[in-house]
């Protein structure tokens, strides 16, 4: 059985320091991929979901947004309620809650208690989203934080540049309820995994920094917050509509090597994220918010004309892969023992911006020109470049 290990690290030089527990760090990055996969796959698997539950494609579609609101209304309060519990028999019973909720999802026939089950595996995400960056940071000494929760949040780029497509392609060949079932197998494989490679701590004890308003107290956690908030919100306000977005450049039938350039571009993203966010954090994110804001404006300008709208997907997808290893990474740094409390919030700002994406690109879409949707994102960026520009910074050990 695994105890729990105190937290504790040096400033020492041997090689040991400078090595990665990948193993330990890939079961979490694994994690996230089926995360991702387990809330994008309805919208993928849609036309097969509603025909065989006899539910309009609308109602398969709240799939999705029932599990975003389970993230929403979770992640803080259960994230604080748990934080004095052991790490790691907590985070396996979150990524438990994804066999269970998939094999339910497999097997049921009631859209109802599908339902049940999308809101149950949003609370699952919404705590295991908190745990994350927090546990990848406590396995390794200050140094290579950055890069150890990059490679933990190599999945998520992973499961939308890959992972999406080939569930759908999977659920296509031998059926929707197939694919939820090896998501289960999956889960299984990776229970299994993180028992035997991750270590475990303990929690954090109960006191006013580890609080919800005592995190919110700490300096410079609100301006990560906002700069999240706003980079997600523009993020989603083009994802969520890109299939009309491709329309003007004639690409409408290339959506999916649209999405696979996006995709392609993210994980090198992520790449470049690892590689310098232990210098360079604060200069990640605002040359991020800048790559974003150029592919932005270019979409607007020249969102009918391929080839800019090509080099304008490219930059997204770039500025986007490291995004959460970057907001999640200055969380940590910024809140310290409040880690996880921290986290939560990130994922609660990150699902609200999910939400909010779907609804403001939808007015817009109804009520304005297409290219709105790129003015109204370039707005939201400069706005946060703002406020990233000017935050204070605080750092805690």
């Amino acid at each position: 059985m695994s105890h729990a290990i105190p937290d504790k690290r040096t400033a020492s030089t041997k090689p040991d320091d400078r090595r990665l527990p990948m193993a330990a760090l890939l079961a979490l990055a694994m994690a996230g991929f089926i995360t991702i996969l387990t809330e994008a796959l309805p919208a993928g698997l849609l036309p097969q979901m509603s025909a065989d539950l006899a539910v309009s494609p609308s109602s398969v579609g709240q799939l999705v947004t029932v599990y975003a609101v389970g993230s929403l209304m979770a992640a803080i309060p259960l994230t604080a309620a748990t934080q004095h519990f052991p790490r790691k028999p907590l985070l396996l019973c979150a990524i438990a809650g994804f066999a269970v909720v998939n094999t339910v999802t497999a097997i049921t026939g009631s859209y109802g208690v599908m339902l049940v089950a999308r809101f149950i595996a949003g609370v699952c995400a919404g705590l295991l989203w908190a745990m994350i960056a927090g546990y990848a940071a406590r396995m390794v000494p200050d140094q290579l934080k950055g890069r150890a929760i990059a490679v933990a949040m190599v999945g998520t780029p992973l499961a939308l540049s890959l992972g999406i497509p080939a569930g759908t392609l999977i659920g296509s060949a031998v059926g929707w309820r197939s694919t939820f079932a090896i998501m289960t197998t999956l889960t299984v494989i990776l229970i299994g995994w993180a028992w035997a490679k991750m270590p475990n701590y303990s929690g954090t004890a109960i006191q006013s920094s580890a609080s919800v308003l005592g995190t919110l107290a700490i300096s410079g956690i609100k301006s990560v917050l906002m700069v999240t908030l706003l980079f997600v919100l523009a993020h989603n306000i083009l994802y969520t509509y890109i299939a009309p977005l491709v329309v003007p450049a004639g690409l409408g039938q290339k959506l999916d090597i649209v999405l696979f350039v996006f995709g392609v571009t993210a994980i090198a993203g992520i790449g470049i994220v690892g590689y310098l966010i232990t210098r360079w954090l604060r200069e990640l994110i605002l040359a991020s918010i800048v790559l974003f804001a150029v592919g932005a404006f270019m979409l607007g300008i020249w969102g009918d004309v391929q080839e800019p709208f090509w080099l304008a997907i490219g930059l997204w997808g770039l500025a986007f892969g490291g995004a959460a290893t970057l907001f999640q990474t200055a969380a940590a740094n910024t809140s310290g023992q409040a880690s996880d409390v921290a986290q939560s919030m990130i994922v609660t700002a990150w699902n609200l911006a999910i939400a909010g994406g779907g609804l403001v690109g939808g007015l817009l879409l109804d009520h304005a020109r297409i290219e709105w949707l790129s003015w109204s994102v370039l707005a939201l960026l400069l706005f946060s470049y703002g406020i990233a520009i000017f935050a204070k910074t605080g750092k805690h050990a």
